[in-house]
């Protein structure tokens, strides 16, 4: 077994890379997921310019076969070849091509494969945990450690110094994506270079108003159901070219939390601002009045009906990636209407 776990990744890629030519990348952050991959490719030595020395696939496009067919093939010039996969990881085309390279590894080709959350057991996960031939790396949303270091090392090869209390507002903006977290700060960056320092006020300017038009506003809108607020959000959230699955995770988290504080609500007979102030510390105050309001509204078989409904809608689009956004809008939108059936009630 050859398992990097996430966050030995980086003292990972400054060695040279080991003999093994076979690499899956998984996890929630397909930002992370993306960067990590790239990074690998960029240490093989294939020329990622050049046609017929890198191929890229889909999941979608496997058929069964084709990945070891790629991996083996021999090059139109010679030379080495990167066979470059991103896919959700539940096609069995992959998994039974990735396991078929796990006894006969290609010797002039690496192999690269970006896969969603793989649930444990799962059995693209099962085979890049147990093949000695791959090396397999978790990508999880970042820590706090980890999203620190990420605003140091930005910020630092900008040359710009922060305020404690900006890279804490910072900090709880960041973290879902890597991609993602790495274009915000790389924004600030650019909104202060002629900055002595980063106060509290431009993280809030510059990346406070990006955050609540994308990915939050459209949970907020479908806690409200606020249909065009809702379809406004999700515009530019695919116009930002963030993934529709960061919205539908945000939102089933912000239901899984409904769900315990509507739980609690009907078990004690207590009402939303009591138990906001027990079981919602967490809960950022200018959010309080939005979470009491939707504990209001919902109650908790409507609350577990939507919870399922998420978790379909999640399941579906790991399967069929290009109709992510697709599966993504029209989950939303059936929730978000049943918010405004229920508030006008």
């Amino acid at each position: 077994m050859s398992e990097i776990k996430s966050h030995e990744f980086d003292n990972f890629v400054e060695r040279p890379l080991p003999s093994q030519r076979l690499y899956l990348f998984y996890g929630p952050d397909r930002g992370l997921v993306a960067e990590r991959a790239a990074a690998i490719a960029a240490k093989t030595g294939i020329a990622l310019d050049d046609p017929f020395s890198l191929i890229k696939l889909d999941g979608s496009d496997l058929s069964p076969g084709r990945l070891a067919d790629e991996a083996n093939a021999l090059g139109l010039f010679g030379g080495g070849k990167l066979v470059w996969v991103r896919a959700s990881g539940t096609e069995k085309a992959l998994s039974e091509g990735l396991a078929y390279l796990a006894e006969e590894p290609p010797r002039d080709a690496f192999v690269i494969v970006e896969a969603g959350d793989l649930k444990k057991g799962t059995a693209l996960r099962k085979i890049g945990e147990t093949a000695r031939s791959i090396i397999a790396v978790a990508c999880y949303a970042d820590d706090v450690k980890a999203i620190n270091g990420l605003i140091d090392k930005e910020l630092g090869a900008a040359g710009l110094r922060i305020t404690p209390a900006a890279r804490e507002a910072l900090r709880d903006l960041l973290g879902a994506d890597r991609l993602a977290s790495r274009n915000e700060i790389a924004k600030l960056a650019l909104y202060c270079r002629d900055e002595p320092v980063i106060e509290e006020s431009h993280v809030l300017d510059i990346i406070g108003d990006a955050s609540s038009t994308s990915v939050d506003d459209a949970v907020d809108a479908v806690l409200t159901g606020d249909m065009d607020r809702l379809m406004t959000s999700l515009r530019k959230v695919e116009a930002s070219k963030t993934s529709m699955f960061l919205v539908l995770q945000s939102c089933l988290r912000q239901f899984q939390q409904l769900d315990i504080l509507r739980a609690e609500m009907d078990a004690k007979r207590l009402g939303p601002s009591q138990v906001t102030a027990t079981l919602g510390r967490g809960i950022h105050f200018r959010r309080k009045p939005l979470i009491e309001a939707a504990l209001k509204n919902w109650g908790l078989p409507a609350i577990r009906r939507d919870l399922q409904r998420l978790q379909n809608a999640i399941l579906q689009s790991r399967g069929r990636q290009m109709l992510e956004a697709d599966i993504a809008s029209q989950a939303l939108i059936a929730i978000a209407f049943q918010a405004a059936r229920q508030r006008s009630a």
